[in-house]
């Protein structure tokens, strides 16, 4: 069987395993940027604060994905809890350094005109810092979410949802019929789910971001 028959034979559960992708990677960016943010805002302003921050979820990267499922399996079992804890966890570390970078490099007159015309520290965050670090914050949300993309596929190992069930389908029967096809299918779906998730960041980016702010 040809890839493209293997494709028509089988779309209906590779549009399944895709939709399942994106979820699992969406939802789980949404929890990785709040956290993110929220880590950045609390330890920008300290020098140890943020390099103890950028530190420890550099160091989470340092532990290999699969080892980092196959711990949590006997901690929240199989399926879709270890999937959104690994994928959390391993989106953190772009989006805090480039919170803190973006919050670091705000004009500080900027603030301090903000100051000076009675805004509260809260108000001085949410309408000037935080509008003039969204820049290269979302760009730590595109690398971050480039990273998971390829790592949630490794979720199909504690039976966790998206495209990674394909790949291992095929790696598991290697030799067998469809096995090279199955693979194929299973990294190219996963290479145009990123390039679209790519293309939305950067539409998201101009709609976003002033002009003078990406100038």
């Amino acid at each position: 069987m040809s890839f493209w028959e293997y494709l028509s034979t089988r779309h209906q559960q590779l549009l399944t395993d895709a939709f399942q992708h994106v979820s699992a990677v969406f939802q789980c960016m949404v929890i990785a940027t709040v956290l993110g943010v929220v880590i950045g805002v609390v330890s920008y302003r300290s020098g140890w604060g943020g390099s103890l921050a950028i530190t420890s979820t550099a160091t989470i990267l340092t532990i290999p994905s699969l080892a980092a499922i196959g711990l949590l399996i006997p901690l929240v079992g199989l399926g879709v809890a270890p999937t959104v804890i690994t994928l959390t966890l391993y989106g953190l570390l772009p989006i805090v350094r480039n919170s803190i970078v973006g919050l670091r490099g705000v004009d500080p007159s900027l603030v301090d005109a903000a100051t000076g015309i009675g805004m509260s520290r809260l108000a001085r965050l949410c309408r000037v810092e935080l509008p003039l670090a969204w820049p290269p914050i979302l760009t730590g949300i595109r690398v971050a979410t480039q990273m998971l993309m390829g790592i949630a596929a490794i979720a199909a190992y504690a039976s966790g949802p998206g495209l990674g069930n394909e790949i291992f389908r095929g790696i598991a029967s290697l030799g067998s019929a469809n096995a090279i096809n199955q693979v194929l299918a299973g990294t190219l779906g996963i290479v145009i789910l990123a390039l679209i998730f790519d293309a939305a960041y950067v539409l998201l980016g101009r709609l976003t971001i002033p002009r003078g702010i990406r100038a």
